[in-house]
């Protein structure tokens, strides 16, 4: 009888593209290749890759070849009493091309602590319970004082898995799963061909939490555009609302090359909120929430605001009182904050006190032709580096 890996012979380590930002120093962990959905409008990634699965004794020995890389490190450190930059260019140097992704990923994973793993790619929950549940278990016997294991996952594949499968994944060491929410209202969720509904939103959401598993829900300021933005904030905070998550991240929207949705701009049939009218939207959204207990993350480039973070509801007047401060700003000094925040020089609204940060920012605003009037479309062209 033949297995998956019979037809389809190892081929080395593999890693996958993205990962969410809180798991910059995690171990990254490619179970499933690109997403099984892959219809959202709004997403750049995967489009035009075809979804498939690594047969599970891949993965195992993908784990196997970073353990082995992981001793190695682990002597070179022992016997220096730290790690030398020139052993490990040696290493390197004597080491197959095939091979060297996975040391990267090892060395990367060891000076990072060693404390967290991400399973990639978009989804791997879609796999069944045993097969995820097979690779916790050698993981967690390789690497046992990992402390934190992740996943993505979508809201119709945490409804479509029981709550005891879901339960025997946290007792094998899955103790943190994020959801692309990124909106709570159907209208905005159909449009941008989400393939799931507020209800599901919160079904999933709720299943997830009771299971004792941390939950990071993602909400994306803007993906109603203009004709959507109030119903976007006010229906994303209803669902947060019901659910509770640990965390809710905010993800802005962009629009890069390859994502659908910007077709729809160029067509006239989506109208993009200019970033003043999504700061309204994500204050919109703070007010709206419930007396819930989620840590607010404002941790992606892409959000003007990295200041936004605190725990509900203790700082949520603070936060509201960020957007508040801005959008009492006269629109002269909003734009030279829009400006300077996306160029780098801002990183939070405090930086308008600095008179050399304010003056390099009114540089390269007349270096650029920058003004109130064109920001929006300035500073879109600047976050295109980031997508």
């Amino acid at each position: 009888m033949s297995t998956d890996s019979d037809k389809h012979p190892y081929r080395g380590f593999e890693q996958g593209p993205i990962r969410p930002p809180s798991e910059a120093r995690s171990l990254l962990v490619r179970i499933t290749r690109n997403c099984h959905w892959n219809r959202c409008t709004f997403c750049p990634v995967y489009k035009g890759e075809r979804f498939s699965v690594r047969p599970v004794e891949h993965v195992l020995r993908d784990l196997d070849v970073i353990a082995a890389h992981m001793e190695t490190l682990t002597m070179l450190s022992a016997s220096a009493g730290l790690l030398l930059e020139n052993d490990v260019r040696n290493v390197f140097a004597s080491l197959q091309p095939t091979e060297r992704g996975a040391f990267r990923a090892a060395l990367s994973w060891f000076l990072s602590g060693r404390e967290s793993v991400f399973l990639q790619d978009a989804d791997c929950l879609v796999l069944k319970p045993a097969k995820i549940i097979a690779i916790l278990k050698h993981l967690k016997s390789l690497f046992p004082t990992v402390q934190r294991i992740t996943s993505y996952s979508r809201s119709d594949t945490i409804d479509r898995i029981s709550a005891k499968d879901l339960a025997a994944l946290n007792d094998a060491g899955l103790n943190r799963i994020h959801i692309g929410m990124e909106s709570g209202s159907d209208t905005v969720l159909s449009l941008v061909c989400k393939g799931v509904t507020k209800e599901i939103h919160i079904r999933a959401g709720r299943k997830v939490k009771e299971t004792g598993i941390e939950l990071s829900e993602y909400y994306m300021p803007g993906l109603g555009g203009i004709d959507h933005s109030r119903e976007n904030a006010t229906e994303t905070a209803d669902a947060m609302t019901r659910i509770n998550p640990d965390f809710i991240r905010l993800r802005t929207l962009a629009l890069p090359s390859r994502a659908p949705l910007l077709e729809e701009l160029r067509a006239g049939r989506f109208r993009k909120c200019p970033e003043v009218l999504t700061v309204k939207e994500i204050l919109l959204f703070l007010q709206n929430l419930g007396p819930i207990t989620s840590y607010l993350a404002s941790d992606h480039i892409l959000n003007l605001f990295p200041e936004l973070e605190g725990k509900l509801p203790d700082d949520k007047d603070r936060l509201t009182g960020i957007l508040e401060k801005f959008l009492s700003l006269d629109r002269n000094t909003r734009f030279l904050f829009q400006l300077g925040r996306r160029l780098g020089i801002f990183t939070c609204l405090a930086d308008l006190e600095d008179p050399l940060k304010v003056a390099e920012t009114r540089e390269a605003a007349t270096a650029r032709g920058a003004s109130p009037d064109n920001v929006d479309e300035i500073t879109d062209a600047i976050v295109q580096r980031f997508i």
